[in-house]
């Protein structure tokens, strides 16, 4: 199953997605569907449809309680920087302002001109989770789909914490749709972006370091997981900021942001004025 969330006339809707037609759904968006936990009614339901293209699509989460990101967790892109392994995972969060939609434009801030692209798998938790084994945090993730961690390597550098650089607002996106686990392998997904053409990451989930189940177990040890929470597991190698000399993201460019079973994010980037 496949579910968005939708903009129109200043409003969001959900949706689940059949073919090339979307099912209209009676939530404000894919958060209150599993807040609500209705996964299941959300399959049966049945209502009025109109077709995908020409939809304004929304982040399937319009507002997730926490966004919480794993750095360092692909080993390629560990030996790129010339990195340790971790023996845990590296956690970072990111706030609902960064969060743009799957075609969206993505906003390069002013104050840098080292914006980066970071295709990543990222998944939803379904239900409440605390002190989670691996197989109930398994268990618990609603859906998987894709996200861009477009980081501002300037300001993530300026200290030992990424913060900064993570989280400017309007650079994140996410999308298309939440496709439940039972469509899909997590652990064996071709990634790939691409920027004005030209392929910059191609690496499958398979190089995980932390599985996505791993993750989320490990972050309901100090945390509850709620949900509509959203995971964002780490990028491959190829980023800009490791190239020799390095490549940033400019004013303009396409990147497209793909992951095989679950689709494509397209933004266009824009230099903020």
């Amino acid at each position: 199953m496949r579910l968005l969330t939708f903009r129109e006339n200043g409003s969001t809707q959900a949706g689940r997605l059949e073919g090339d037609e979307v099912v209209e759904l009676d939530y404000a968006d894919v958060g209150a569907i599993l807040d609500a936990d209705e996964l299941g009614r959300a399959r049966m339901a049945t209502g009025p449809t109109r077709p995908l293209e020409g939809l304004r699509l929304a982040p399937p989460v319009l507002r997730p309680p926490k966004i919480v990101c794993i750095g360092q967790n692909y080993l390629a892109h560990i030996q790129e920087q010339n990195a340790k392994v971790p023996e845990y995972p590296t956690i970072f969060p990111k706030w609902p302002r960064t969060l743009v939609g799957p075609t969206d434009e993505v906003m390069l801030p002013a104050i840098s001109d080292r914006s980066d692209w970071e295709v990543e798998l990222a998944f939803y938790v379904g239900r409440e989770l605390r002190h989670a084994s691996e197989e109930e945090a398994l268990a618990a993730i609603a859906g998987y789909t894709i996200l861009n961690d477009v980081s501002i390597r300037d300001w993530q550098h300026r200290t030992t914490q990424w913060l900064p650089g993570k989280n400017f607002e309007r650079t994140t996106p996410v999308g298309p749709w939440l496709v439940t686990p039972d469509e899909l392998d997590p652990l064996n997904l071709p990634v790939r972006c691409t920027v004005a053409g030209k392929v910059m990451q191609e690496s499958n989930t398979s190089d995980f370091l932390f599985k996505p189940a791993e993750v989320a177990a490990y972050v309901s040890t100090f945390t509850t997981l709620e949900p509509g929470d959203l995971f964002a597991t780490g990028t491959p190698s190829g980023v800009g900021d490791f190239r020799k000399p390095p490549i940033y993201l400019r004013d303009g460019q396409e990147m497209r942001t793909e992951i095989e079973g679950i689709g494509e994010l397209v933004n266009r980037c824009v230099k903020e004025r």
